[in-house]
């Protein structure tokens, strides 16, 4: 079984005000915040409230925090569907665990390592996700790098776009899953399908502020499909139709 590894390390660093032609618009106006799911958050829809304005990306809180459970993975698994079908070019990730300012009697937490994105993968959970073959693997760099002027432009402070390749895989795209399956707090490797049962290291929560992404609307809407689950399926639920006219005037 895989683990968290084939990362890719590409990224750039967002412009302040959002107008890099070459990574695309938001595409915040398109979710359909109504289907946002997210398991494994600590908080009913915290995954939803991290789908922020541009504006308020840097924002600490509200935040998209795992589970608190010393004996589990942290993971967590944010499905977005959108109203329409999307072309994607980027998306950022940002998280404020271990940032200077950050309150230090605060509960420690950690920023996710390693993102696996799924395009048009409907219907996942753990389970399946663990050992599917991603669309694409990210790399998510620590949030020193962030927080940091290195590349900066004196603010000290900035999100990191992460380019989407190949780029043919994320056009009409309708549902985009992210599956952050570990932290920095946690050994390189140790997530997904590699779990940390043979180590006595407490699990830390998995931490993110903000998740962004880019490219452009399609204008083809998106045709919403209601399943309906059985765990028995019942003879009379799976009639053919029509079949209640066999037999009547010669049919």
């Amino acid at each position: 079984m895989s683990g968290c590894d084939g990362h890719s390390h590409d990224h750039e660093h967002a412009e302040p005000d959002d107008t890099n032609a070459s990574l695309g618009a938001s595409l915040r106006p398109h979710i359909d915040f109504s289907g946002v799911q997210c398991l494994n958050e600590s908080r009913q829809n915290s995954g939803r409230d991290i789908l922020k304005l541009y504006e308020n990306r840097l924002s600490s809180a509200p935040a998209l925090l795992s589970q608190e459970d010393p004996d589990e993975d942290p993971e967590l698994l944010l499905i977005v569907p959108f109203a329409e079908a999307v072309t994607m070019k980027s998306l950022s990730v940002m998280s404020h665990a271990d940032a200077p300012d950050r309150d230090v009697t605060a509960v420690a937490t950690a920023a996710p390592r390693t993102l696996r994105v799924y395009a048009n993968r409907p219907n996942l959970d753990f389970e399946t996700v663990r050992d599917l073959a991603p669309t694409a693997t990210l790399s998510l760099v620590p949030p020193s790098h962030q927080f940091s002027d290195e590349h900066g432009a004196g603010a000290g402070v900035g999100t990191v776009d992460y380019p989407l390749r190949p780029a043919g895989r994320f056009q009409n795209v309708s549902e985009i899953a992210l599956y952050f399956c570990d932290n920095h707090a946690m050994p390189e490797g140790s997530g997904g399908s590699n779990d940390m049962d043979d180590t006595d290291e407490d699990r830390i929560q998995t931490e993110i502020t903000y998740v962004g992404f880019k490219g452009k609307g399609t204008n083809m809407r998106r045709n919403a499909v209601e399943a309906v689950y059985e765990t028995q399926g019942m003879k009379k639920d799976h009639k053919v139709p029509g079949s209640e006219y066999y037999g009547r005037e010669g049919l």
